[in-house]
């Protein structure tokens, strides 16, 4: 059973990934990273049963048939935040000028891909918009997704470190606390969705493991996440 999806939705898929192969006798390959890799892997061919992306993704996928109409399924919705390492300080980030100081203050800033993920592209245009991508520009360390961006960030002994990216992947990575979401002036939610692939080898399986991720048996795992549905 071959998955892609967005890194957000990652601890979601490994979560129910044992129920799934008791039930199935099948095993979950999966791949996570930021959204728009994702979608070229799938478009390019790459071997997937069940995909999951940001809801407009999907429905391009449906309208391109490389996902079944009517196999859609939301995940929930995932706030982008703003993490420091654990035992660093928590600066107030609450408005427009809150954020801005925080970042200006920071030796490096890790965040996803400012192309190709959701986060990623979001923080950029946080960035442009308080006027600081360029004054920042030697500050800022991006990684291929969010989860690798704070994984680093955890991993570095660096004091004064700030990171920025869906809250999923700031909760489930060891090492780093999330302080807060964005301001609601630059508040992104997005929402995550999943769909079977038309070229699923399996698609009684994929169906299976839809259930699993859209439904009750993980709830618990998304809201603790920070999924919001």
């Amino acid at each position: 059973m071959y998955v892609l999806s967005g890194g957000a939705a990652a601890s979601v898929v490994n979560g129910v990934k044992a129920q799934f192969e008791q039930a199935t006798g099948s095993t979950i390959q999966g791949t996570f990273s930021a959204v728009g890799v994702m979608r070229e892997k799938l478009v390019a061919g790459a071997p997937c049963d069940l995909v999951i992306l940001t809801q407009p993704l999907i429905a391009q996928l449906v309208a391109s048939g490389h996902v079944v109409a009517g196999s859609a399924r939301s995940l929930g919705r995932v706030k982008t935040g703003v993490a420091v390492r654990t035992g660093e300080a928590h600066p107030v980030i609450r408005s427009r000028s809150d954020l801005a100081a925080a970042l200006q203050a920071a030796r490096g800033i890790y965040f996803p891909d400012p192309d190709k993920a959701t986060a990623g592209i979001h923080f950029m245009n946080v960035l442009k918009a308080l006027g600081l991508d360029q004054s920042l520009a030697a500050a800022l360390r991006p990684f291929p997704n969010g989860a690798t961006a704070m994984a680093e960030m955890a991993r570095c002994n660096e004091p004064g470190l700030i990171g920025c990216t869906q809250v999923t992947e700031i909760n489930y990575t060891p090492g780093v606390d999330l302080v807060d979401v964005l301001p609601a002036e630059f508040e992104l939610a997005t929402d995550y969705t999943l769909g079977i692939c038309t070229a699923a080898t399996a698609p009684e399986h994929a169906q299976v493991l839809a259930d699993l991720l859209a439904g009750p048996a993980s709830e618990a795992i998304r809201r603790q996440g920070g999924f919001e549905f």
